[in-house]
């Protein structure tokens, strides 16, 4: 039943497709009597045809390169003639010293060096104090006195010495306050009289701020951050020997491939010479001349390309180890004279993935990041404690001068009552301990003032703020964590391709090596097979210029294994080692 429902089906259509073709056709003859329809214009009317556009001028229509002699091959800004021997070492050496990144970081180091120092000096004694004159005139309101004013001139001299002890957050102090105060006031009894003043004072933190106080947070930081910033130097230090290493690789590829492309010139001469002389003996046609003709200028184009790169790659390394835009190294044409074989390190994966994490400037920036996360830690779980303070303090003081001329004996005293007794004689002793030096009192300790007490600060519903600064840092401190694995993955896998680039770099110059050697077989054998009748110039061509490819091809395979070894090196940490560099700020 299938089988014939798809028959039925088949004529079915092929009935309709015969129709189809039917009114095609009568369409087409139609067509054929019919004047075609005209093709769309422009608003003024005129049809404008692609090989006809009016008003378009032609611009050089038969222009043709006469000029068929080289250029000058020389560089901008260089005397060729002036040549700088280069080694690798010479130009580390010269980028560590003039390099403005390495300056940068270096720079940057010093200023958290001097951080450090700023953040100790707040535990320096400290010695403070005032001194001025002063003279003022009040109005009377005293009813003892029948002075319309009184005028009191006052010299002080005070000095104050502060100290600590920032083991346990303990804050010394003491105080030497002087003082001459003058008066016409009558019921002073001493003018001049002098005050003089010694004090000590001693606050012991309990609980808040004895382990740990927002000073020696500070110093704790500033000396992560001297950590940190050498760690960062140290980085741009291996980022620098890396880059210089790259560019000096860089240049004696476009150098030894400059000097390629002008062998492949040579050897293009060389042989347009030799298909001149066949020629010449009817061996080839004259056409074959030109041939050769033209490949010399296509390997004169590629001399050319190889002298811009000699000039990139020499201002990229000269960027690199120049100090200055004037220095004479701007001038000069460098000469790199490292070899270029290079032996690649040998290491098993594990072991280069050991000395990467041991080694990683990376990972000790995290370590330190994380250190200054376990100082705020620390400092916001002591500010959750209460404050308790012990507070102690003792001083003495005395008074001296002279009985004031303006003092009005007219009230009654003990000795206007009665001179000669026992109340006169006693108001006469304290008179006399009065007047004279003020120091006596102090050294004789004869006014003492002792204290010691507590002072104390408690959050009644708990320290809201500081619990949650440190729930902040303890959070930061789990991400510091997950970005540490995050850089222990990322370096890992750089560790792997690197050794992946060094095993495939060498493949690579090793098939390079002998697809050149190949090369250079094949092209001899067919410029013997053209000698012989047996090729065309064609053919020797082509093996020429897959001769000068192919040496390109092996200096690039060695520069790219000689970069491989710098990027592995870069990879495990290697970089300084490698190169014998002891970074120096």
């Amino acid at each position: 039943m299938r089988y014939v429902f798809y028959a039925g089906s088949r004529n079915y259509f092929m009935r309709r497709l015969l129709l189809l073709f039917f009114i095609l056709s009568v369409g087409v003859f139609a067509a054929v009597g019919q004047t075609p329809s005209p093709t769309p214009t422009p608003n003024d009317g005129q049809v404008v045809l692609p090989d006809d556009l009016k008003g378009v001028p032609d611009v050089a229509p038969n222009y043709k390169s006469h000029d068929m002699a080289l250029p000058d091959l020389g560089r901008v800004g260089v005397d060729v003639t002036k040549e700088r021997p280069l080694t690798l070492a010479e130009a580390l050496r010269m980028a560590l010293e003039n390099n403005k990144d390495i300056e940068v970081a270096r720079k940057t180091s010093s200023m958290a060096e001097f951080d450090l120092k700023a953040s100790r000096g707040v535990f320096e004694p400290r010695l403070a104090g005032q001194t001025y004159y002063e003279r003022a005139t009040s109005p009377n309101v005293s009813i003892f006195s029948n002075n319309p004013k009184t005028t009191q001139g006052t010299v002080v001299a005070n000095a104050g010495l502060t100290g600590f002890i920032p083991k346990f957050g303990t804050i010394l102090s003491g105080t030497f306050n002087n003082s001459r105060v003058t008066t016409d006031n009558p019921i002073s009894i001493l003018s001049p009289q002098y005050l003089s003043s010694l004090n000590f004072s001693v606050t012991q933190p309990l609980l808040r701020g004895f382990r740990f106080d927002a000073q020696r947070r500070g110093i704790e930081i500033a000396k992560r951050n001297v950590e940190l910033t050498d760690t960062q130097f140290l980085s741009r230090t291996i980022d620098t020997v890396s880059t210089v290493e790259k560019a000096y690789w860089d240049l004696i590829f476009a150098l030894r491939n400059l000097q390629v492309q002008r062998d492949g010139v040579r050897i293009a001469k060389a042989q347009l010479e030799h298909n001149k002389r066949l020629v010449n003996e009817g061996q080839l046609a004259p056409i074959d001349i030109v041939a050769a003709e033209t490949q010399v200028a296509n390997f004169e184009q590629a001399v050319y390309d190889a002298l811009n790169a000699v000039n990139i790659n020499e201002n990229m390394l000269k960027n690199l180890i120049a100090p200055t835009r004037t220095d004479a190294i701007w001038g000069e044409a460098i000469v790199p004279v490292e070899s270029v074989e290079q032996t690649a390190p040998t290491t098993t994966l594990t072991d280069a993935i050991d000395s990467a994490l041991a080694n990683r400037p990376e990972l000790a920036v995290n370590n330190a990041q994380l250190a200054i996360n376990k100082v705020d830690q620390r400092y916001y779980s002591e500010l959750r404690k209460p404050q308790l303070d012990l507070v102690a303090s003792y001083g003495t003081a005395g008074v001296g001068g002279s009985q004031n001329p303006h003092f009005s004996t007219s009230f009654p005293t003990a000795c206007n009552v009665d001179p000669t007794g026992p109340a006169c004689a006693q108001q006469q002793a304290n008179l006399a301990l009065l007047t004279g030096n003020p120091f006596r009192g102090i050294f004789t300790n004869r006014y003492p003032t002792y204290r010691v007490g507590l002072n104390f600060n408690i959050p009644i519903f708990g320290d809201k703020t500081n619990g949650a600064l440190l729930g902040k840092a303890k959070v930061d401190a789990e991400r510091l964590e997950t970005q540490r694995e995050q850089l222990e993955q990322g370096i890992q896998v750089e560790v792997r391709n690197a050794m992946q680039a060094v095993r495939s770099g060498e493949a690579r110059l090793r098939a390079a090596a002998i697809s050149r050697e190949n090369s250079e077989k094949q092209y001899a054998s067919e410029q013997r097979k053209l000698d012989e009748g047996q090729s065309d110039i064609y053919r020797v061509l082509e093996r020429q210029t897959a001769l000068i490819a192919a040496k390109s091809v092996e200096l690039k395979a060695r520069t790219d294994l000689n970069k491989a070894i710098v990027d592995l090196q870069r990879a495990t940490g290697n970089s300084l080692k490698a190169n014998n560099i002891t970074p120096s700020k």
